[in-house]
C-alpha cells in the first residue's frame, strides 16, 4: 500500500466523526501490546498554546541531546507534520506500512481518524526508541483519544470556551474535561487560566496527590518583557523566536516544566531550547510572517482567546502599514460572532473564505454571521490564489491571513502548486 492509499484510509475515517470515548482505541493499543506505556511521554491540554508549549518543551529536550518524538494536530501542508522524531517527519513509508498492516484491525475497532492517528505516534516513537513523547491532546482531555498514557507530566495551557457542544458550556466543565489528563501523582503544570478553572485543576491535583506548579507563582511581567524565577532556574533575557507576549507565557510554562520535570536547571540550555524552536520542531502558523513587503502574517488564532491575543500584538504594529488586510477563515464550530466582532475594527477590509472540508464553516454562513453584527465583508473564492497575488501589492501594506490551520494549510499548499506551475 502506497502512501496515497495510506492516507486516503485514514482521511476516510473522518466520516466515523468525533467520538468521545476511549474503549476503541484502549482495545487497538492492546493489540499493540500497548506501545504508549513504554515511552515517557508529557501531556499537553488547553484552549490555546498547547501546540506552541507543546513545541517549545520538544526544542529543549532537543537541546539538552534527547531523542524526542512530538505529536500535534492539525497538520498544514502534510499529514507527516503531525508526527516527528527530532523535527523530522515520519516517512512515507511508515504510515503506509502501519496501514498495510493494521487496517482490518481499524476497521474492526472502529477506529476514528485521530484514534488511528494517535495509535501510529505511539507505536513509531516506541519503535524508533524515543527518549521521550510530547504529547499534545486532540479535543478536550479526559476522553481524548491520548489519554492513555501515563506522562511524567500534564500541562494545562489555558482554558476558555470552546466546543461547548461537547465539552460543556461553563469555563468550570471545559476545565474538568482539561483536567482529565492529570493521573495520580504525576508533576502537573498550568499556564494562567480563570479562576473557576484554577480551583478545579486544584482540586483535581489534591484528589490525585500530583504536584502542582502555576505559572503565576514564577514570573514577573514588567511592561512587554517576562521573566521567569525558580529556586534553580533564572530565565530574565531570553531570544523568542515568536512574536507575542502569549507565546512568552508558553516558553516559560515549557521551561519550568521541562526544568521541573527532569530537575535539570541548565539555563543555557533551556534558552536554546526556546531560541531554536522553529528550527528544531518546524513551528509554523503562529504570527508567521510568510512576506515580507508586503508583510504578509499567518497565524493561527481561532477562537476568541486566540484573537485577542493575536490582536493585542497586531495592533502596536499596525500604524507602520498604509493598509491592513484580513482573510479569515475558520471551522463551523469556533465562536465565528464573537471572533468577528473582536476584529472588526483593526483592518481596512475584512475578506471572507472557506476551504473545501466538511467541517469548515461556509462562505454563505460566514456572510449570514457577518451581516448579524453590521460588519462589511467580502468573499474570495481562491484564497492561496490570493495571497499569490498580494505579494505583488505596495510593499507598505499588509494583509493576515487569520482562523483555522486548516485554512493556513490549504493555502500553503495552493500556494506551492502555483510555484511549481
Amino acid at each position: 500500500m502506497d502512501l496515497e492509499k495510506s492516507l486516503n484510509k485514514l482521511y476516510s475515517l473522518h466520516t466515523i466523526g468525533i467520538k468521545l470515548g476511549l474503549d476503541n482505541i484502549r482495545n487497538f493499543l492492546t493489540l499493540l501490546a500497548n506501545p504508549q506505556n513504554k515511552i515517557k511521554t508529557i501531556h499537553i491540554a488547553g484552549s490555546n498554546g498547547k501546540g506552541s508549549t507543546a513545541a517549545f518543551i520538544a526544542s529543549i529536550l532537543q537541546e539538552m541531546k534527547y531523542k524526542v518524538g512530538l505529536y500535534t494536530s492539525p497538520h498544514f501542508s502534510r499529514f507527516n507534520e503531525r508526527i516527528k522524531i527530532n523535527g523530522k517527519d515520519i516517512t512515507d513509508e511508515r504510515i503506509a506500512k502501519f496501514i498495510r498492516e493494521y487496517e482490518r484491525n481499524i476497521d474492526m475497532f472502529k477506529l476514528t481518524f485521530f484514534e488511528a492517528t494517535t495509535a501510529l505516534a505511539f507505536q513509531y516513537f516506541h519503535e524508533e526508541r524515543v527518549d521521550y513523547a510530547v504529547i499534545e491532546t486532540g479535543l478536550g482531555g479526559r476522553l481524548d483519544a491520548t489519554n492513555l498514557i501515563n506522562p511524567i507530566s500534564a500541562i494545562i495551557t489555558s482554558i476558555s470556551l470552546e466546543h461547548t457542544e461537547i465539552l460543556g458550556d461553563t469555563i468550570k466543565k471545559i476545565a474538568e474535561e482539561k483536567a482529565g489528563i492529570i493521573k495520580d501523582g504525576i508533576n502537573v503544570f498550568m499556564g494562567k487560566i480563570p479562576e473557576k478553572a484554577e480551583f478545579v485543576i486544584e482540586e483535581k491535583c489534591s484528589q490525585q496527590n500530583c504536584e502542582l506548579y502555576k505559572l503565576k507563582d514564577y514570573i514577573i511581567e514588567k511592561d512587554n518583557s517576562l521573566e521567569l524565577y525558580t529556586e534553580e532556574l533564572e530565565l530574565d533575557e531570553w531570544t523568542m523566536p515568536l512574536k507575542g507576549k502569549y507565546q512568552k507565557y508558553n516558553a516559560a510554562l515549557a521551561a519550568l516544566a521541562v526544568s521541573k520535570s527532569l530537575d535539570n536547571d541548565n539555563f543555557r540550555v533551556i534558552e536554546h531550547g526556546i531560541k531554536n524552536v522553529v528550527k528544531n520542531t518546524g513551528l509554523q502558523g503562529r504570527y508567521e510572517f510568510f512576506n515580507n513587503k508586503p508583510d504578509i502574517i499567518f497565524d493561527s488564532a481561532h477562537n476568541p482567546e486566540g484573537i485577542t491575543n493575536f490582536l493585542t500584538e497586531f495592533n502596536q504594529d499596525k500604524s507602520k502599514y498604509s493598509n491592513s488586510t484580513l482573510l479569515f477563515g475558520v471551522m463551523k464550530d469556533k465562536a465565528i460572532k464573537e471572533m468577528l466582532t473582536l476584529l472588526r475594527d483593526s483592518f481596512e477590509k475584512i475578506l471572507i473564505t472557506d476551504i473545501d472540508y466538511e467541517r469548515a464553516c461556509k462562505i454563505s454562513e460566514l456572510e449570514k454571521i457577518a451581516a448579524e453584527i453590521n460588519l462589511n465583508v467580502n468573499s474570495v473564492t481562491n484564497p492561496g490564489k490570493y495571497v499569490a497575488a498580494f505579494k505583488e501589492e505596495n510593499p507598505s501594506k499588509c494583509l493576515v491571513v487569520l482562523g483555522s490551520m486548516y485554512l493556513l494549510g490549504a493555502i500553503k499548499t495552493d500556494l506551492e502548486r502555483i510555484k511549481i506551475s
